[in-house]
């Protein structure tokens, strides 16, 4: 599914939508290059689960947990992972076997550890579109099952 955003509060309203209809046990996958919005996305998908504190990106402590939402809310960011080993030693399997929603950045190199079932987002700039312009597509494993 693609869907094209032209403002920052467009943005967020996906993601709120998103977050909004979050299952516990999901696990979301969310890439793009710098400044294309992800931290708004994160930000409106975690309102969309309830949570009221700042959402900021965990650039330096790989994981934030946010608990006061209607499910708790993982938000990792593993850009500055060293290997696997780290993901291990911050408990990784506790959220993405539990009873939350998580949410990672950069889970390209994380990717041997990814359950199967992950929903990938992605948001990209077309500057010929306008500044604020973004195509976001979402691969959901759950649409293509029930396409075959």
């Amino acid at each position: 599914m693609i869907i094209e955003t032209n403002s920052e509060k467009e943005t967020f309203e996906l993601g709120k939508k998103i977050g909004e209809n979050a299952k516990a046990g999901q696990i979301y996958t969310l890439t793009g290059d710098l400044g294309v919005g992800k931290t708004v996305f994160t930000q409106g998908l975690a309102a969309g689960l309830g949570i009221t504190e700042p959402v900021n990106s965990p650039t330096f402590t790989i994981v934030q947990m946010y608990e006061d939402g209607r499910l708790p809310f993982y938000h990792f960011d593993v850009y500055r992972i060293g290997d696997i080993e780290e993901m291990e030693e911050i408990g990784y399997e506790d959220c993405f076997y539990g009873e939350g929603v998580c949410l990672i950045e950069w889970a390209d190199l994380i990717q041997e550890i990814l359950p199967p079932d992950v929903i990938a987002i992605e948001i990209e700039k077309n500057l010929e579109k306008g500044f604020d312009y973004r195509k976001i597509t979402i691969s959901d494993p759950e649409e293509k099952k029930t396409q075959l």
